[in-house]
Formats: C-alpha cells, structure tokens, sequence
C-alpha cells in the first residue's frame, strides 16, 4: 500500500513539473513563433479593445475634478481637483430622485413586459410546422430591428401626433384629439411598445438557436405519458433551454440603469419632463447641452457601477440557485 501512495505522488509531481514546463519562456517563444499568424490575426481584436475600452476609462478622472479642456484632463485632476463633490451635488440635485425614479421604472416594466414575451414567442415560432410560414414569420419579425433608431422614433412620433394613425385613434376612443407624446402617463407604454415591435423577433433567435438542442427523447417520454403540447412546454422545452434564459436574464438585468439615450432625446419633449427624463437624457442635457462634462461623468460612472452591483448580484443568485452564470 504504501509503494502505491508513493508511486501515485512521483506521478503527481513528474505530471506538475510537465505543466510547469509548458509555461516556460523559451515554450512561450515556441508557441510565438509556431502560430505567429494566428496571434495575427487577432490584434486587430486586442488593439481594438486597448484604444476604445481601457483607454478611456482615464477620462473617469474628469468625474473628480472641474475639467478646463484648455488644461486637459490630468492637468484638470492636477489643478482642480473635487473629490466627490460632482457626487454629492448629484444626490443632492431636486433631479436626482426623479431620473432614478424614471430609469428604473422604465427599465423594470420592460424587463417584465418583453423579457418573457421574447420567450413566448419563439416558443410559437418553433411550434410552427410549415416551414415556409416560420421562415415568413421569423424574416418579417426581424426586419424592425435593422430599421436606424432615428427612423423609428421618427414613425413613432408621426404616428403619435395630433393627426397621426395612433393620435386618431386615440380621439375616436375618448373623443379628445391630442398628441400622445405629450401625456406623461402614455410615455412609458410608448416607450416599451416601440421598443417590442423593433427587437421582439431579433431577440427570439437565441432562443430559437437553442430549443432544437432539446433531447427529442424527453418529448416521445412524454408524449408516452400523456403530456399534452403545453405539458411539454413547461416540463421539457422551457428546462431544456433554462440556461440560455438565464444568461440572457443576467444580461438584461444588468442593463437596467441602462436606458437608450438616443430614443429618449429623439422622443421626449420638456412637457413629459417628470415622467420621461432619465439618467442618460439627464446626462446628454447636462454634458453637452450645459457643458458640465465633469458633472455628467460622475453621473454616468454612478450609473455604471450600479449596473455592475445588478450583473454581480444577480450571477450570485443564479449561480447559488440555478447553478448557471456568467462567472
């Protein structure tokens, strides 16, 4: 016994002397010079991610100091520095609750709406059996997604004018003829039905690309039981692709305090202010329009830290009791 417990350590150090060895230098350089093209090949890839990604995370410093373009931004944290002043003006702004109140709302709703309605969907388009149908179905679904953002909310804001289609409607229903954009309480409704008529079919093809990797077993086991089609729904298909629903609800969390700036602007009016102002049209107003470049950094690094407390928290919780995540 004890010659077998010895012979199995000799084998254990001789197989970790072997790893060690792989990690060399002169491995390395063999390695290099072996698949140098392929290394090649993804600098494009790496020099991509060094100049727009860990580049500008530098320019967070502005959110510490009053930026002076003339002075530059390390000249600016040199000269005039503030330390967490932007933060507390921030938090302590007449503005601060109400563009949370509004990010987080706005993004909840959406969340609750098109998250599982995206599911529900390509649950139906999979149940289809003639093929031209589905494919009809998919490609038409898909096509608003590829539609610019500055078309879309163009329609939508022409649609919604005191003459447009929905303002019609909306005036043989109350008898009121009005332009939609400017109820505060329709801003929201708005808001998430465009943005379900634009990405509803594109968000379908995860799913779709994952339902087919489902045991067809599982369905005839069953079928042989007596499950009907909304039985093997719930009991195979939707456990069958849980873990693309989860990565994919990782993903979506974490894009909570993550409203479009660019449909907000190209939407919203001073009218809807309280319902439809939110932390990134907050920041566009404040930065650009204001010139607080200083001010609307530290917003903005407030907003990105709590959308990575979201993803942690919830790859957490996932992990802990899906055992799915990200990390």
């Amino acid at each position: 016994m004890a010659t077998l417990n010895t012979a199995a350590a000799a084998g254990q150090v001789q197989k970790k002397k072997k790893r060690e060895k792989k990690f060399t230098k002169e491995a390395i350089i063999r390695d290099f010079k072996h698949n140098k093209f392929r290394y090649l090949l993804i600098l494009p890839l790496i020099l991509f991610f060094i100049i727009f990604s860990c580049l500008p995370m530098g320019g967070l410093t502005m959110a510490f100091c009053n930026y002076k373009p003339r002075t530059g931004i390390f000249g600016s944290l040199t000269h005039n520095f503030v330390g967490f002043q932007h933060f507390i003006d921030f938090f302590g702004s007449i503005y601060f609750i109400r563009v949370l109140r509004n990010t987080i709302l706005l993004n909840v709703w959406n969340l609750i709406i098109s998250f599982p309605l995206t599911i529900i969907v390509a649950l139906l388009i999979n149940e289809a059996k003639n093929k031209l149908f589905k494919k009809t179905v998919q490609t038409v679904s898909y096509m608003p997604y590829f539609i610019s953002m500055v078309v879309v909310c163009g329609i939508v804001v022409d649609f919604c004018k005191s003459t447009g289609v929905f303002g019609k409607l909306a005036e043989t229903l109350t008898g009121q003829s009005q332009n939609l954009l400017g109820v505060s309480s329709l801003w929201r409704p708005i808001y998430i039905g465009s943005g379900i008529w634009q990405g509803l079919g594109f968000g379908t093809i995860l799913y779709i690309a994952a339902l087919p990797g489902v045991s067809q077993e599982l369905y005839e086991a069953a079928k042989i039981d007596g499950a009907g089609y909304m039985r093997q729904m719930w009991h195979v298909t939707l456990p069958g692709i849980r873990p693309t629903i989860m990565i994919t609800l990782i993903m979506q969390v974490d894009m909570l305090m993550a409203s479009s700036s660019e449909k907000t602007i190209l939407m919203y009016n001073e009218q809807i202010y309280e319902t439809a102002d939110i932390i990134a049209s907050y920041v566009y107003r404040k930065g650009l329009l204001e010139g607080g470049y200083s001010f609307s950094t530290a917003v903005t690094l407030f907003n990105s830290v709590i959308n990575f407390g979201l993803i942690l928290i919830t790859n957490h919780l996932s992990k802990k009791y899906s055992e799915i995540s990200l990390f």
